[in-house]
Order: C-alpha cells, then sequence, then structure tokens
C-alpha cells in the first residue's frame, strides 16, 4: 500500500494532504531493527506493507489500525455528540486523526459505542467498526455494564432488593431488573446491567425512593476503566481487552 493511502486511510487529510506531509519530511516509518528505529520518508507513493506498521507523523507515534478501538475516560460536563447543546463535545478530547477517518457515507471518524449523559463519568468505547457498535448495542448480547452510584439517602437492603428484583419505569410496564446490585457503602451503590434505557440509572434510583448524587461507568463486560486513564485521556484497546469486553476471541483488526 502506498504510504499516502495509509496516512489517508488513518484520517491524516486527503491523499493531497498526506502527500504534502511526506514530502515535506513530516513522516517517519518504523524500521524492522531491534529496537525499531523512525526513519524519514519523503516518497509518497513508496510501497509499504499497512498491517502492522508504526509511524511518526510530526513528532507523535501512530499504529496502523484497520479499524479504530479506543477507550476514553470521559469526564463531566461534557456531551456524547458531535454537536452538543451546552457543554463541549467529548469529540474535542480526540486527536484529529481519529476524528476525521475516512469511512463510508457522510460519517467520519470514530463514534461512541452508545452515550453517557453529560454529567456522567467512567469508561466510554469508540470505534469506526460498525459492526462493533451494532453488535454492543444489541439487546440480544446482554453485555454488562457496571456503575458506581453515589445516592442521596442513606441505602437499604429493601433498595438493594426492590432493584434486583425489578422496578416498573414510567414508559414501559416490563420491570426492569438489575443484574446485580450491592450497597458498598451507605451512600455508595454498586449497580450492574445488561440493557441500556433512557436515563436507566437515574430512574430505577427514584424508583427505590432514593436520588441519583453522581454516576460513573467503572466497567463493560470484564473491562475495567484503568486507574491510571485520567478523566479526559484516552487509548488504544488491545486484543485482550476487546475479547474481555465481549466475554469471547475477538474477531476484529486491532493495534498491537
Amino acid at each position: 500500500m502506498q504510504l499516502q493511502d495509509i496516512l489517508y486511510s488513518q484520517g491524516f487529510g486527503t491523499r493531497r494532504v498526506c502527500a504534502g506531509l511526506i514530502q515535506q519530511g513530516f513522516v517517519q516509518v518504523y524500521d524492522h531493527s531491534e529496537p525499531p528505529a523512525p526513519v524519514k520518508c519523503v516518497q509518497s507513493t513508496a510501497e509499504f506493507e499497512a498491517e502492522g506498521l508504526r509511524f511518526q507523523v510530526q513528532g507523535v507515534d501512530w499504529p496502523y489500525a484497520e479499524k479504530a478501538y479506543i477507550m476514553l475516560h470521559k469526564p463531566a460536563a461534557t456531551e456524547c455528540s458531535q454537536k452538543p447543546s451546552t457543554y463541549p463535545s467529548i469529540y474535542t478530547l480526540l486527536p484529529s486523526p481519529l476524528r476525521l477517518r475516512p469511512q463510508k457515507g457522510a460519517v467520519q471518524g470514530v463514534q461512541a459505542v452508545g452515550r453517557l449523559d453529560q454529567d456522567t463519568t467512567g469508561l466510554l468505547l469508540l470505534t469506526d467498526d460498525g459492526k462493533f457498535i451494532h453488535r454492543m448495542s444489541s439487546p440480544r448480547h446482554h453485555v454488562p455494564k457496571v456503575y458506581e452510584v453515589t445516592v442521596k439517602h442513606p441505602l437499604d437492603a429493601r433498595q438493594v432488593n426492590q432493584l434486583l428484583a425489578g422496578v416498573v419505569l414510567d414508559d414501559d410496564p416490563k420491570p426492569v431488573r438489575a443484574a446485580a446490585c450491592e450497597a458498598v457503602s451507605e451512600f455508595h451503590l454498586r449497580l450492574t446491567l445488561t440493557e441500556g434505557k433512557y436515563h436507566q440509572v437515574k430512574r430505577m434510583v427514584a424508583a427505590v425512593s432514593n436520588r441519583v448524587e453522581a454516576l460513573h461507568r467503572s466497567q463493560i463486560g470484564g473491562l475495567r476503566l484503568p486507574d491510571d486513564l485520567a478523566p479526559g485521556q484516552w487509548r488504544w484497546l488491545r486484543a485482550a481487552d476487546l475479547a474481555s469486553i465481549a466475554g469471547e476471541p475477538a474477531e476484529v483488526c486491532l493495534t498491537t
């Protein structure tokens, strides 16, 4: 694959822009030495094996990824929308290549896998793999999501048991149950859900006569939000990370 086409596929601009970056000496490709060293390449049509390729653009390291899979520690006061209404968009936290990766149709770049409310923090997945988004969003797969909930009033066994048995929400006569529920402390509830309804955690807690004061998603499937990933920071997902989310081997092309 030509180097200009590799950069284009990774979101560095049009092919003309990518060719210009290369010809101006802003691109270095890691060679096969031990340890690998970046080597400047000024030929935009130079051929490389894309899979496993690592390179630098303007001094920043990038791995080639056929599809991008990342995790973001969503901070409070941000919106999971390309066109936010009140608070900054989470997409402003990502570098432009991730936002500009070419896709079929009008949509560009990685998209959030589901949404978190503007005041909710924690683990958020983003990808440009439409099949992965559909699989993760489908209620048939029942991917568990763990939330750390700070509540206004003291918790008791009745509230926990009600959430496990099922509560009725305004727009759905069928009871909604927590897959797991634990009162970690007097005002800290750990709630596991396998479906995603609008403001579900807040509405379930309200249904047992309590109120959510703060909400944080700590885990999706078997993937926990790393302790060293600060609010606003993002990280590539590894193959093992993706496998742990679904609880099965990952059948996707990931960076290493």
